[in-house]
């Protein structure tokens, strides 16, 4: 037994951070950290938001660790005596205090909400981390039955495969909120904040509901967890842990309709409890390989482990390797195979104004130049899946024009071949293999008229990095590579070293620190006086690097169109 699995969680959350703060960081997966990274005391924090706010030190410090998980400030207050000018000074005054006091009362109840839910991250982040797997369903079957399996209470739509999955999930998302559903989405890892995994109403889950649903469950998963350890499969991992809690939020919202990503794999995933009429699978390439397999038929092999029994399969675009064991799988359980390219496909595909249209025919219908506000084809075959899914979940009736207008608009896929900026237009991609690098650089190419292109670029030591590279190096004129915290990252001589194998040393550069790897980059683009629209940089290799990247240049961006 993994002694890792059965190490109860430590009760105090603060002192873990505070080491991490110290520069052991290997004691907590940097890619589960945006919350309470600044922290540094190591006493447990147990200040109440009225008691901070009167200590301007202990103010500040709330406000640096929530700052930190990415959680945003209320702005500070106005002064209320310039309200007070004019002949109704003093009536506007006593108003502007009257709404202020309540402004206040809200952020101070706000922000004690997002400080209680980072207290709750900082304990689950002790669990055994996703990517430390060790494959049962028996953990996650043990904790659901007790809460009475919320997961049944709902239909939902399950979805696997290697690259693709977010965005289809989130499409999806936007498709059946359109008809008027009200879904609950799953999907990981997250970008910035925890509750970004479990959306409702396609937004991140408020930190009341995901506190109320943590209350529901940490009881049941501490019994879940003592029986675990009695029967030798140790506690619930993190990721389990969250799926538990997800499930638990979408029963008690209610939902109409779950969008479920798989965390990995297929077969053993804690995902993989769900009574799913519909499943997905978006093409399948090589990564965690140390879990799933060193052929594409055994990686397709955990991912088609989440076919059900005369489910409907709406599967992407597959290497014949990896389609014939999903093949075999839907024969064996009398599913009914959809596969893009043959039962639909994507035609006339152009670029447009902020992304792009194409025609998508189905066996329910021939839906002409819909427009999708997201870039590259890989987007649009996304987005095929999607309806597709959506039209099986609806006993294959076609969709109408209204909704897909309106699903399609509102889709959005965050650190997916984003556009955080322009002059130099700056792009953000969490590719983190192979295949997503590829496709990135496809989608770029394909939408973007660059004559000259920077890569930013960081990894976890467990990736292909060499791979990766590989598939940008015919875009990139030259690469800056950065460090990342934590005992996965690779080390930056390490990573330097391949990336000038793979650039050249003269195209190679390295910088300490995620903004002046963009300062850089940004002097590299100046270099021979192109036009600004001329030049991009494009920042990947990594979910957390393209979150930390979001963090870094949303705010500078806004500044500087307010400047404008």
């Amino acid at each position: 037994m993994n002694s890792q699995d059965s190490q109860q969680p430590a009760g105090n959350p603060y002192e873990q951070i505070a080491q991490g703060a110290q520069g052991k960081r290997g004691q907590i997966d940097p890619e589960l950290l945006p919350y309470l990274v600044e922290a540094d005391r190591e006493e447990q924090i147990e200040l109440p938001i009225s008691d901070a706010s009167a200590d301007p030190q202990e103010s500040q410090r709330l406000r640096e660790i929530l700052r930190a998980g990415g959680i945003a400030m209320p702005d500070e207050l106005a002064d209320d005596e310039s309200i007070a000018e004019g002949e109704a000074g003093q009536e506007a005054a006593e108003a502007s205090f009257n709404e202020t006091a309540a402004a206040a009362v809200s952020s101070d109840e706000a922000l004690q909400a997002d400080f209680e839910v980072a207290q709750v991250y900082a304990r689950i982040l002790q669990r055994r981390p996703e990517h430390n797997i060790s494959p049962t369903k028996a953990r996650i079957e043990r904790a659901l039955d007790y809460l009475s399996d919320p997961q049944l209470s709902y239909p939902s739509l399950h979805i696997a495969g290697t690259n693709g999955k977010t965005s289809t999930a989130r499409i999806a998302d936007s498709l059946l909120s359109a008809q008027g559903m009200r879904v609950g989405r799953f999907t990981s890892p997250h970008l910035v904040s925890v509750r970004e995994r479990i959306s409702i109403d396609g937004k991140p889950i408020s930190p009341q509901a995901f506190l109320q649903a943590n209350q529901d469950v940490e009881p049941i998963i501490a019994l879940a967890d003592k029986e675990g350890e009695s029967a030798g499969e140790g506690y619930l991992s993190f990721f389990e842990y969250l799926t538990a809690l997800a499930f638990q939020a979408f029963a008690a919202a209610p939902i109409d309709m779950g969008v479920i990503e798989v965390g990995m794999g297929g077969r053993w995933d804690s995902t993989n409890v769900l009574d799913s009429p519909v499943q997905v699978i978006c093409p399948i390439s090589f990564d965690h390989e140390k879990w799933l397999g060193d052929t594409l038929s055994e990686i397709a092999g955990e991912k088609a482990g989440i076919i059900l029994p005369g489910a409907t399969v709406i599967c992407g675009p597959q290497e014949a390797e990896a389609l014939e064991v999903i093949r075999q799988a839907c024969r064996e359980k009398d599913a009914t195979l959809r596969l893009f390219g043959e039962d639909f496909t994507v035609s006339d595909h152009k670029m447009a104004v902020g992304g792009q249209m194409f025609t998508l025919t189905t066996p329910a219908a021939s839906y002409q130049d819909l427009y999708l506000p997201l870039f590259g084809r890989h987007q649009a075959v996304n987005a095929a899946l999607a309806i597709a899914a959506v039209e099986a979940l609806g006993a294959g009736k076609p969709l109408s024009e209204e909704v897909l207008a309106a699903g399609l608009d509102a889709a959005r896929s965050p650190g997916r071949l984003e556009v955080l900026g322009g002059s130099p237009t700056i792009i953000v991609d969490a590719a983190h293999n192979p295949a997503g690098a590829a496709a990135l650089r496809a989608g770029i190419e394909d939408a973007f008229g660059f004559q000259k292109v920077v890569g930013v670029f960081s990894a976890m030591g467990d990736k292909n990095v060499e791979g990766i590279l590989a598939e940008m190096e015919p875009l990139l004129d030259a690469v800056v590579t950065l460090p990342m915290d934590g005992e996965r990252a690779m080390e930056p001589v390490e990573l330097a070293k391949i990336a000038g194998e793979v650039f050249g040393a003269e195209q190679t550069f390295a910088a300490p620190n995620l903004l002046d790897a963009v300062d850089r980059a940004v002097s590299l683009t100046e270099e021979g006086e192109l036009p600004a629209d001329a030049v991009g940089i494009v920042i990947f290799g990594s979910v957390v690097l393209a979150g930390q990247a979001r963090q870094l240049l949303a705010p500078r961006i806004r500044e500087d169109r307010k400047r404008r």
